[in-house]
């Protein structure tokens, strides 16, 4: 017997697709589909790791522009 690979919908999400999908939640632009298709694949314990590194890097990179606007 040949064991068959896991179908895409039951396969883990990637680092990359997780770092995806919390960018375009940051945003709004995320589909209905690609929702319920994330639910099914991505590890809550990632989301919010990922989430609060991408949350980070936006302060981060607000803060530096604030810097460069005011000159000191």
């Amino acid at each position: 017997m040949v064991d068959r690979p896991a179908s895409s919908a039951q396969a883990k999400a990637s680092l990359l697709e997780t770092v995806r999908a919390v960018a375009a939640s940051f945003f709004g632009v995320r589909g209905s589909r690609a929702h319920e298709r994330d639910l099914s694949r991505l590890n809550p314990l990632a989301v919010i790791a990922v989430g609060i590194a991408l949350a980070a890097l936006f302060v981060l990179g607000l803060l530096t522009v604030v810097k460069l606007v005011v000159g000191s």
